[in-house]
C-alpha cells in the first residue's frame, strides 16, 4: 500500500521514483520479440531501399565520370566548337582564326629549343596565349594542363621569344589610303591629315640585380623600375607602331630619336601630320620632313573641351 504525504504544498507518493518506472513483470515476452522483430525487419526494408536508391545513382557517377575522361587536359582541341570561350582566352574570335595565326608560324612550331613532349604545339601556343590575356598564374596553368610549373614557365618564355621573332617581320605600317579609309568621320572632319597618334607606355619589370640596370630602367615619376616603348596607332583604334623598348629613364624624345619613324619618308605626296602629347617634343624632328606634331588641347581640369578649344590642336 502506498502512502501519500504533503510536501512543499504538493501531494506526493511515498514510493521510490524507482519503482513507479520500474519493468512490468506481467507482460507478455511473446508481444515484445514480436515488436523487436518488427523493428529489425522495417529497418532491413529501409536499408534496402536506400541501397536501391543509390543503384539508382551510380549510372550517374559512371556518366560523369565518362565526361571528365572526354574533357580530361585543358586543350585547343575540346573549343573547337565553343567561340566564346576561345575568344576569352585567347581573343582570337574562333578556332579558324586560332588557327590562321597558328599556320602563319611556320613550320617552326616544330623544331623550338624547348620541346614538350607533354603538350602539342597548338596546346602549347593556347598556353602561351592564356597567360598574356588572362595574366594566369603559372600553378594555374600547370593544373589546367596537367604540367609542372616550370614546364609552364619554359613553354612561355620559349613561344614568347619565338613569337617576337617571327611576327617582327610582319610590316604593321598601314599605307596612307588605309589610314585614310578607315578614319572615323569626325576625326576625319578635325584631324584628317593625321598619320599616326603617338604616346609612351612604361611596363612594371622586376627590379634588376646589377646596379647599372637598375639605374637605367628606374623611372622617377612612378619611383619603379620599368621598360618604356613608344605606341603609334591609326585614328581607328589599330596598333600601327610600336618601337624597341628602353629602360624607364630614357624620355620620349631620346626613343623617337632612335626609332625608325624618322625613316618612313611619312610625307611623299601629300601633307601629313602627326598626334602626340604634349609631353612629346619632337617637333624639329620631323621638321626636314615637313611633317607637323599635331598637339590636341588638354582638359586642365574640365569636365569636357569648350568647341573653340578643342580645334586648337588643328593643322
Amino acid at each position: 500500500m502506498h502512502s501519500r504525504c504533503i510536501k512543499n504544498g504538493r501531494w506526493e507518493s511515498s514510493t521510490p521514483r524507482s519503482s513507479k518506472y520500474s519493468r512490468r513483470d506481467d507482460v507478455d515476452s511473446s508481444v515484445v520479440n514480436n515488436v523487436q522483430l518488427e523493428v529489425e525487419v522495417g529497418n532491413e526494408a529501409e536499408v534496402k531501399e536506400e541501397c536501391d536508391d543509390l543503384d539508382g545513382i551510380e549510372p550517374m557517377h559512371q556518366e560523369m565520370g565518362v565526361q571528365c575522361t572526354i574533357l580530361g587536359r585543358f586543350s585547343i582541341e575540346n573549343l573547337v566548337n565553343d567561340p566564346k570561350r576561345i575568344q576569352y582566352y585567347t581573343s582570337f574570335r574562333d578556332c579558324d582564326h586560332f588557327m590562321l595565326f597558328f599556320n602563319c608560324l611556320g613550320p617552326a612550331v616544330n623544331e623550338l629549343n624547348y620541346q614538350c613532349l607533354s603538350l602539342t604545339p597548338k596546346d602549347q601556343l593556347f598556353l602561351c596565349l592564356m597567360k598574356l590575356r588572362q595574366n594566369k598564374e603559372d600553378l594555374e596553368l600547370s593544373f589546367l594542363f596537367e604540367v609542372s610549373e616550370s614546364t609552364v614557365s619554359k613553354i612561355v618564355i620559349t613561344w614568347i621569344n619565338f613569337m617576337y621573332f617571327q611576327l617582327k617581320e610582319i610590316n604593321i605600317w598601314p599605307s596612307r589610303d588605309i589610314v585614310t579609309d578607315y578614319m572615323p568621320d569626325d576625326f576625319k572632319y578635325k584631324f584628317a591629315t593625321t598619320r599616326v597618334i603617338l604616346d609612351a607606355t612604361e611596363t612594371l619589370i622586376q627590379k634588376p640585380s646589377h646596379v647599372d640596370a637598375q639605374s637605367v630602367t628606374w623611372f622617377s615619376y612612378k619611383h619603379k623600375n620599368t621598360i618604356k616603348t613608344m605606341i603609334g596607332c591609326t585614328p581607328r583604334g589599330t596598333v600601327s607602331y610600336v618601337s624597341d623598348a628602353y629602360g624607364g629613364s630614357a624620355s620620349d624624345r631620346q626613343i623617337i630619336e632612335k626609332s625608325e619613324l624618322l625613316q618612313l619618308n611619312l610625307n611623299l605626296f601629300e601633307q601629313v601630320s602627326i598626334m602626340a602629347d604634349r609631353g612629346i617634343m619632337v617637333q624639329d624632328l620631323f621638321a626636314a620632313q615637313d611633317v607637323k606634331v599635331n598637339t590636341p588641347t588638354m582638359l586642365k581640369g574640365k569636365s569636357q573641351l569648350e568647341p573653340e578649344g578643342s580645334c586648337k590642336g588643328q593643322e
